[in-house]
């Protein structure tokens, strides 16, 4: 099994004919994804050609879905142009909607994630995100697919560089699905949700938590952990070393004051039995311990 994205995923790409949209599709393609359409305002009859197959463009997602039974979606879109597209997707009732973009306005990303939820259909990972892959069936964003193959492991991770430096160190353990959520103030899926998936899946033995410096997503995955997931956790926070009051790389990874820093969150893990390393490489190496437990 996978969550959310498996080989029968069928796959628009909003913003396909833009240079990253098109440079991905190929990626995502390469990689097994079924992408059955492109999504741009404008330019709809017309087709793009990827590996001689010729891949139609509509300039709705309700008309792409119409026309092929899309479910996924994936946001290719300049960042004043997300919401739309966003909101484009949800109206169509698409399953999930993985947003790429970053430099999205957080006002723009609360009202999407908002209307979202209000649908109670439609689930979005992003903005600002590598997106989500589930090995040797499907890849929807720009995780390299060949870094990890299919496995017991579930990954669900803040940064997208983390996120293939995890599944490369644990490529010879693979992965059943692997989940970027973003970095950003406001995002569509939390760690909690990842995790709740995880637990369900009866392929993953394991899981992988990265999380990063602010806000308090990992104290809130923490103790969503001591009450409902049964499966070892090992985590990995990015930022010990990082100044009080800076931006680090993402736009929700500050601390101010005491809050949000990298020794309250591993602190908070470490409380609910959570294994946490010191460095990615660590982490990857107390995992591998829990794999060999396992058995």
């Amino acid at each position: 099994m996978a969550i959310w994205l498996d080989q029968d995923s069928r796959v628009i790409v909003q913003g396909m004919t833009g240079s990253e949209g098109r440079k991905h599709t190929q990626r995502m393609i390469a990689a097994g994804t079924r992408i059955v359409a492109g999504v741009t305002p404008g330019k709809g009859g017309q087709s793009l050609t990827f590996e001689e197959d010729p891949v139609p463009v509509f300039d709705t997602v309700a008309e792409a879905k119409a026309a092929t039974g899309a479910n996924t979606s994936v946001v290719f879109v300049p960042a004043a142009h997300t919401k739309a597209a966003v909101m484009d997707a949800i109206d169509a009732e698409l399953d999930l909607v993985v947003v790429i973009t970053e430099g999205v306005p957080v006002a723009d990303t609360a009202a999407f994630v908002a209307q979202a939820k209000k649908s109670g259909r439609t689930r979005i990972i992003g903005p600002n995100c590598p997106g989500i892959i589930s090995p040797n069936q499907s890849n929807v964003g720009i995780i390299p697919s060949t870094i990890s193959g299919p496995g017991r492991l579930g990954l669900v991770s803040k940064s997208g560089t983390l996120t293939y430096q995890m599944m490369f160190e644990l490529r010879d353990i693979g992965f059943a699905t692997a989940v970027g959520i973003g970095g950003d103030p406001v995002n569509g899926t939390s760690h909690i949700d990842v995790l709740a998936a995880f637990e369900a899946d009866p392929q993953v033995a394991a899981i992988v938590l990265i999380g990063e410096i602010g806000g308090d997503a990992e104290e809130r995955a923490a103790a969503y952990i001591a009450d409902h997931v049964t499966k070892p956790v090992v985590a990995y926070v990015a930022g010990f070393t990082a100044p009080v009051g800076k931006t680090m790389g993402h736009a929700g990874a500050i601390v101010t004051g005491s809050a949000g820093t990298a020794a309250a969150k591993k602190a908070a893990f470490e409380a609910v039995g959570v294994q946490v390393g010191r460095t990615p490489s660590e982490t990857a190496a107390l995992m591998r311990e829990v794999v060999e437990r396992l058995g």
